[in-house]
C-alpha cells in the first residue's frame, strides 16, 4: 500500500487573486456580515467567488452556532458545482474558519480559503462571550492534517478595521461576556 502527498494529489497550480481582488472580496464579505446583523444573527459573512477571480456565485451570512456562514456556503456549493469547479474557486471569509467551517470547506473542495481576521482577534472582540465560544484550533492546522493541499490566505491587514468594527458593534449589543 502506498500513500501519497498532497503535491502528488494536487491540480495544476491555480492563478492567485490580486491584492485588490482580496481586499474588495474581503469588503464584500464583511458587508455580508453586516447584514446578517440586521436579521439578528452573528456578525459573520462568507462569498464564494469563482475561478476568473470576479464572478461572486454565492454570498451567506451567519445563521447560528451550529450553522456558520463558511459551512453553509460550502455545502450549498458542493451541491451546485463539480468538485473540479470548486477547486479552482475562492471562500473569502470575514473571520478565519473554525475548524468545522475549514473542514466543511476542505470536503467541498473548495481550493482556496480568504480571511480577513484572525480566531485570536476575533476573541479580543467577542470575549469569553458564552454565545460565541471560540475555539483555538487554526483553519491551517486543518487544512494541514488534510490530503488536499488547500491554499490559505490570512489574515489581511487592511480589512482588519472593517471587520472588527462590526464585530465590536455587534457583540456590544450582546451584554456582558460569560
Amino acid at each position: 500500500m502506498t500513500s501519497t502527498t498532497k503535491q502528488e494529489t494536487a491540480p495544476p497550480q491555480r492563478q492567485t487573486p490580486t491584492r485588490e481582488q482580496i481586499v474588495r472580496h474581503l469588503l464584500r464579505a464583511s458587508a455580508v456580515a453586516e447584514r446578517a446583523t440586521l436579521l439578528g444573527h452573528h456578525p459573520f459573512g462568507a462569498i464564494l467567488v469563482g475561478p476568473d477571480h470576479e464572478t461572486v456565485l454565492i454570498e451567506q451570512g451567519n445563521v447560528d452556532t451550529v450553522n456558520h456562514a463558511e459551512a453553509v456556503l460550502a455545502r450549498i456549493a458542493a451541491t451546485n458545482f463539480t468538485p473540479q469547479y470548486l477547486w479552482g474557486c475562492t471562500l473569502y471569509t470575514t473571520v478565519e474558519p473554525c475548524c468545522m467551517c475549514a473542514g466543511t470547506a476542505y470536503w467541498a473542495n473548495i481550493g482556496r480559503v480568504v480571511f480577513g481576521l484572525t480566531e485570536a482577534r476575533l476573541l479580543e472582540a467577542t470575549g469569553n462571550h458564552a454565545e460565541n465560544p471560540t475555539m483555538s484550533v487554526s483553519a491551517r492546522y486543518v487544512f494541514d492534517h488534510g490530503q488536499k493541499a488547500v491554499e490559505l490566505i490570512g489574515p489581511v491587514a487592511e480589512v482588519e478595521v472593517d471587520v472588527m468594527r462590526v464585530q465590536r458593534a455587534f457583540w456590544a449589543t450582546r451584554g456582558t461576556h460569560d
